[in-house]
This record gives C-alpha cells, structure tokens and sequence, in this order.
C-alpha cells in the first residue's frame, strides 16, 4: 500500500511560512537529494491554492538545467487536488467529497508513495483525519516570529516516532518521523 509523506520545510520557530506566505527563507542545498525523493513518489495530493499556484508552475526559459529537471519531474506525477471547488483539470483530479474514502481508494491502488504537498488547510485536514503515514519535516535555520505554523488547531496529540535524521551542510536539519 502506497505510503502519504508529509514533506515540507519549516522554520526554527515551526512556521511554514511568513506573515505574507513568503517561502524565501527554504533553502535546496545538492545533499538533501531531492530528486531521490521525488524518485519515490508518484503521485501528488494539493489543496486548490498550492495547485494554483504551483501545481502547473513552469520556469523561466533561462533557468538552470536542475531547477527544470525538477519541475518536469514534478509534473510527470499523478495530481490530485483536494478542493470545494469541483472543476476540470487535465493535469489533476479534483477531489470534493469524501476525503477518507478517496484517500484510502488512492493509496490501494498501488505504486509508489504518494506527497502531500499542502497547503495549510489540507495538511490540517490530514493530520486531523490521521491520513499522514510519515512525517519529513525539514527545519531550516531561521526564526520568523510570526506566520502560519505547521501543527494549528490539532484536536488530539500527535505522537510520533522518530526513524531518521538527516543534516545537511545549509545547517537545515530533516526529521523523519512514522506516524
């Protein structure tokens, strides 16, 4: 069964972006082997907003050969949108109703692991209905003081067992966690 894999990058103070959802503080260093972790997924769960903005993202003609890698990369992955808004895409399935369901449907179909990109909402969604099976959480060394934190409103504790960490030459340290 397909694995879901929150992966995304905080700051010290736990926030996953700024006040104004600025994100300039991520930094991709060449050891944190991204691409080996897109190399294990195949399928990508959004919210409406991140989809919007990112889902489709194409760089700038002149950017540099990895940084269009890795958005082709990107964007040869199955996509899955968690929206209100029911609409036709043809780069992603939307997805409206029955969450669970869906989720658990898509995770027997088999493949590879699956990533749960967020945003905010979604990632609150999937940490409520315990949706999430591993946890890779990158903490970047910065503190904001303010901003939209990564664990908001959580009903219940979270308990989580730690089964990784990795350090990268930036200072940004990966924690990888099991639900």
């Amino acid at each position: 069964m397909k694995k879901i894999i929150l992966d995304l990058a905080t700051t010290l103070d736990g926030f996953i972006e700024g006040p104004n959802g600025e994100i300039d503080w991520c930094i991709m260093d060449d050891d944190m082997n991204f691409d080996g972790f897109l190399s294990s997924i195949d399928t990508i769960f959004y919210g409406r907003v991140s989809y919007d903005a990112w889902g489709n993202y194409q760089p700038e003609e002149n950017a540099a050969p990895e940084e269009q890698k890795l958005w082709n990369t990107v964007h040869s992955k199955n996509k899955f949108v968690f929206s209100s808004q029911n609409r036709e895409d043809e780069n992603a399935v939307f997805i409206s109703s029955d969450i669970v369901e869906k989720v658990s449907e898509i995770k027997n179909q088999g493949g590879k692991d699956i990533w749960l990109y967020g945003g905010a909402g979604l990632i609150k969604t999937f940490i409520q209905e315990n949706l999430i099976d591993i946890y890779r959480i990158s903490v970047h060394p910065v503190a904001l003081g303010k901003g939209k934190p990564l664990f908001e409103d959580i009903k219940e504790r979270l308990n989580l067992k730690l089964v990784k960490t990795n350090v990268f030459r930036s200072g940004v340290v990966q924690l990888i966690y099991e639900a």
